[in-house]
């Protein structure tokens, strides 16, 4: 018989880590891919069909273009996670502990403000003016028809005159879940409330880290390189 002492315990399962929260957007992504796509079909094409240093032209412009293309359109992305933003841009990955955040300011652009001073922009969360104006008249619409809605109720308990007329009448939900916002600022919102809720947080402390993304300019720089060569070549 075995012993108490001599039974292994039994093992608990780890905790499942948290998982950051990815903001990108949908319509710089759509139009990167479209991107990449001419410029494949035409630069094949010229790679084929080309003569002299047509071809070559053709291959270095793609090494210049399509590290561009990908920087600014797939590549930008906001990583929330409970300790700290990652900011993904075209050329470089800044990572600022919640500790380390002043602010996040949507103006023209939305941006991220550190206890030091330094600003950066997160490109994945453009700033929209036009969706800005749509989410302000369909809020103005919601307004109107809420209030319209209190007139008819008002009416209804005055003209049943009883205490249940009046709890028929204003027992209703409201048409409106809140003020209607733009997709990029109910970003900011949420990014906000994460920052409220973690900046105090021991494991939120840390420096601001920013990294060069050379596997982008790398290519970028070359492809350069190569089409002001062959175009002083003749």
């Amino acid at each position: 018989m075995t012993s108490p002492e001599s039974q292994s315990p039994t093992p608990q399962p780890a905790e499942p880590e948290s998982k950051d929260r990815v903001y990108r957007s949908a319509p710089a992504i759509a139009g990167g891919v479209m991107l990449l796509g001419i410029a494949g079909w035409l630069g094949v094409d010229a790679v084929i069909s080309g003569e002299g240093r047509t071809p070559w032209l053709a291959l270095a412009l793609l090494l210049l273009v399509v590290p561009l293309v990908v920087a600014f359109t797939l590549r930008p992305a906001v990583y929330a996670g409970d300790d700290r933003l990652r900011i993904r841009n075209p050329f470089r990955i800044v990572v600022v502990p919640w500790g380390q955040v002043a602010s996040l300011r949507s103006a023209y652009s939305n941006e991220v403000l550190t206890e030091s001073g330094a600003k950066y922009q997160l490109w994945a969360v453009p700033v929209s003016l036009r969706a800005r104006k749509k989410a302000a008249r369909r809020e103005m619409r919601a307004t109107a028809q809420a209030r319209r809605q209190m007139g008819r109720d008002e009416g209804r308990g005055s003209a049943l005159g009883t205490t249940e007329g009046l709890r028929q009448g204003f027992s209703r939900e409201p048409l409106s879940d809140g003020p209607v916002r733009a997709e990029t600022d109910r970003i900011m919102d949420d990014l906000r409330a994460l920052h409220e809720a973690r900046r105090e947080a021991e494991s939120a402390r840390g420096e601001v880290t920013v990294r060069w993304a050379y596997e982008v300019l790398a290519p970028a720089v070359a492809g350069a390189v190569l089409v002001l060569v062959l175009v002083a070549m003749g």
